[in-house]
Order: C-alpha cells, then sequence, then structure tokens
C-alpha cells in the first residue's frame, strides 16, 4: 500500500477496512460445535477390513469384466473377418451372428445377475459390519478423539 493511501486511509476512520463477519447463509449459522465429526475415512481405508473388502470385490469384478471384454472382442472379430460363419443360417433366417449378438444381451443380464447375488451375499454383509463398526461409539469407532 502506498503512503498516500496509508495518509488518505488514517485521514477518513469511516474508511478504514472492517473485519468481515460472515452472513449467515439463509439463515443458517455456521456451526461452532467442534465435537460434531464424521467417520476417519483416512482410518477406514488403512484397515485390515476394508482391504479385504476390496480384494472381494477386485476378484469376482475383474475377472468377469475381462471374460466379457474377451467374448466381446471374439464377437466383433467374428464379425469383422469370419463373415461366411456369422452367415451360416441356424433356423430359418436365424444364422450364428444374430445368436451371438443376442448373447451379448444374455450375457450382460447373466454377469449383473450374478454381480448381484454376489454383492447381497459377500460384500453387503461386511460393508454394514464395517460400517456398524465405525458408527459405534469407542475405540473400534474412532469417534472418541
Amino acid at each position: 500500500m502506498s503512503d498516500a493511501t496509508r495518509t488518505a486511509i488514517r485521514a477518513y476512520p469511516q474508511h478504514r477496512a472492517r473485519r468481515k463477519v460472515p452472513k449467515p447463509f439463509a439463515g443458517i449459522e455456521r456451526s461452532t460445535d467442534t465435537t460434531l465429526r464424521g467417520p476417519d475415512y483416512p482410518a477406514i481405508a488403512a484397515s485390515a477390513e476394508f482391504h479385504a473388502l476390496r480384494r472381494r470385490v477386485i476378484t469376482f469384478v475383474f475377472p468377469m469384466t475381462a471374460l466379457f471384454l474377451l467374448w466381446y472382442l471374439g464377437y466383433v472379430l467374428l464379425a469383422a473377418y469370419r463373415a461366411d460363419l456369422m452367415a451360416q443360417p441356424v433356423l430359418g433366417e436365424i444364422n450364428v451372428g444374430l445368436l451371438l449378438g443376442v448373447g451379448q444381451f444374455a450375457s450382460t443380464m447373466l454377469i449383473t445377475t450374478a454381480y448381484v447375488h454376489f454383492a447381497e451375499r459377500s460384500v453387503d454383509p461386511r460393508v454394514e459390519a464395517l460400517r456398524a463398526e465405525v458408527d459405534s461409539p469407542g475405540p473400534a469407532g474412532g469417534d472418541d478423539r
């Protein structure tokens, strides 16, 4: 700030910089309660239970994704390079290409159903147990800091 500006501010005290007090947003004041805290996410992410849960999900998701991508790539390659095979009639106007194309939709639904079953049986109970452990007060919950 220049000397002239400082002199002008001293000369007119009503123009001095005032400390801004934050205005409430829609009538809601900022909370000063420091005891309110959410879950300790870094501690959860570092826990053995969380790593076991992630490993369990990954062992299902990655192989299924790879299997489906190989199946899709195989379909595309057959359609591109083996058009004669894809055009083979199976039943009237229905050919191999049409059956494999419908098989893509069927396999998507099958994989989705398998994942939902896997999640309900293996993942969701572990998530609920982890959530209950985090929400519970005491040393295991992390809320006693």
